[in-house]
């Protein structure tokens, strides 16, 4: 860090400091609220928000892994995935209720927290604001370390002989597989079967290790040419009602415009579609997918668009730097100064605050 962002953020502070001299303890027109650790032990793939504040995820992390214990009576989780280094760590084994921790705060200061985070998030450029890519690629970051250490989690479980591989025989489905109907999605059409398998080994070696199993588990997420084709193949496989192997416009409009229309306004990208007149632009993107014009999509032509039927994470951490910027950007200038943040902290930890009544207070959007 140079001469003028150290002079930068010595500036930040000395302002900082009067800004807190003259503020009140608790701000006008907020209720006590209470932090709360999210009940959100799932043995499912659905997208859900991470914690803001890598400490919070590690909390929540060391939480879940006892209630997967519990649950799969598997010994000996390594705890391989700690918080960032020097931090002030707590003795996980000193205190039973990780949320009374939470809210107490001579060990877990929200204001402490934001203003030891907010350089960190700040680094692109460092110049004292967070824009809406920092705040971005901050969420991804923390968004990558919590699927990266729940594939290490599940390799851990199907890797029976502890080659640090998997192979297809070592595999188990989720249990709702092999409950499923033979008509069902995810049973049916793929999903979790050996082509799936197959399309994750980059390779080609008949295993996967730890990237290539991530890549299986998340392949939205992947940059492999070969699964981005297997999910290409899958929609086909899905929306293809007249089982011709392509899809004809009918299949395409119920369906896949739909996804691609939400995707385009969620990240307002020109795209403004009537509620009464969407035809038009459906046909539109169908003839423009339609290379070879013979009036039909195949898999390969929906390459352009799987990013916006299957979102990958990115989409989603910016989902969540929008809704903080658009509740704590105070003067309305794109950008979050580190005293906005320290004025709008329940922004921040959303996903974990509960009012006096004890009732989360999501955003709809994160639940």
């Amino acid at each position: 860090m140079g001469r003028a962002s150290i002079f930068l953020y010595l500036t930040v502070a000395l302002l900082l400091l009067v800004f807190l001299s003259h503020s009140p303890k608790k701000l006008p027109g907020h209720r006590h609220r209470r932090l709360k650790l999210r009940s959100n032990f799932i043995f499912s793939s659905f997208h859900r928000p991470v914690a803001f504040d890598p400490l919070v995820a590690e909390i929540e992390r060391r939480r879940e892994e006892r209630q997967w214990e519990k649950q799969l009576s598997y010994k000996d989780f390594a705890a391989d995935d700690p918080a960032p280094g020097e931090e002030s760590q707590p003795e996980w084994e000193d205190f039973i209720d990780a949320e009374d921790y939470l809210n107490d705060e001579d060990k877990f200061n929200v204001t402490d927290r934001l203003i030891l985070l907010f350089p960190r998030i700040d680094v692109d450029p460092t110049d004292g604001f967070v824009s809406e890519h920092e705040l971005t690629e901050w969420n991804l970051q923390q968004a990558q370390r919590e699927i990266l250490h729940r594939t290490k989690r599940e390799m851990d479980v199907h890797d029976k002989n502890h080659d640090a591989f998997v192979s297809f025989s070592e595999y188990e489905p989720p249990s709702w597989v092999h409950i499923a109907d033979n008509d069902s999605y995810g049973y049916n059409m793929g999903w979790w079967k050996e082509e799936h398998f197959n399309a994750s080994d980059a390779d080609g070696n008949g295993l996967l290790n730890l990237t290539e199993y991530n890549d299986f588990l998340h392949p939205a997420d992947t940059k492999s040419p070969k699964l981005l084709e297997w999910l290409c193949r899958e929609e086909v496989r899905e929306r293809d009602t007249d089982r011709d192997g392509k899809i004809n416009f009918k299949e395409f409009f119920h369906g896949l415009f739909d996804l691609v229309r939400a995707y385009d306004e969620e990240n307002h990208n020109g795209s403004h579609y009537s509620a009464v007149s969407v035809d038009a632009p459906a046909r539109m993107l169908f003839n423009q997918l339609d290379k070879d014009g013979d009036g039909h999509l195949s898999d390969v032509e929906l390459l352009p668009i799987i990013e916006k039927i299957h979102p990958p994470e990115r989409y989603y951490a910016k989902q969540q730097a929008d809704y903080i910027i658009s509740q704590a950007d105070v003067d309305k200038d794109g950008l979050l100064t580190l005293a906005e943040m320290i004025e709008n902290p329940y922004v921040f930890y959303s996903a974990i605050f509960s009012d006096d009544e004890d009732q989360y207070d999501y955003h709809d959007e994160f639940r």
